[in-house]
């Protein structure tokens, strides 16, 4: 399994409002969408790539973990962060579902900064979700 060479599919702007974190997590899920990045493709290490951006080590972490979180990546330990073989078909559900809610937000005039800080006090206040419990079978005495 070879390394993708990421720098190709990252195009930096320093001109560009995007922060540049932003910029490299928006421009990765595209490589994923469109299919420049396949399943299982294993990704250079967060060191590499803001060598190779130009970026600091944080900027680039911060996209990795953002984009693991999403589901999109996968981190095997010293084996290295891969592109998801696959999404949980809830995962699947949210992304649309968060994909909508955003675009609704974005028809309101709401800016992704204003988004994300709804988001946040949101999930704050209602809290984590409650793990769901199944009921056991009764003991037998």
């Amino acid at each position: 399994m070879a390394e993708v060479d990421i720098g190709g599919l990252v195009d930096l702007d320093p001109e560009s409002p995007v922060p540049p974190f932003e910029q490299v997590k928006e421009q990765i899920v595209a490589a994923i969408e469109t299919g420049r990045l396949a399943p299982a493709d294993r990704l250079p290490t967060v060191r590499q790539l803001a060598t190779a951006l130009g970026l600091a080590a944080n900027t680039v972490a911060r996209s990795y973990r953002e984009l693991e979180l999403a589901g999109l990546f996968e981190t095997r330990g010293r084996h290295g962060t891969f592109v998801a073989t696959s999404s949980s078909p809830t995962r699947r559900l949210a992304a649309r579902e968060a994909k909508s809610f955003v675009r609704h937000l974005h028809e309101l005039g709401i800016g992704n900064e204003e988004i994300l800080a709804i988001v946040r006090r949101e999930t704050d206040r209602l809290g984590a979700p409650k793990p769901v419990r199944r009921k056991s079978a009764p003991r037998r005495r």
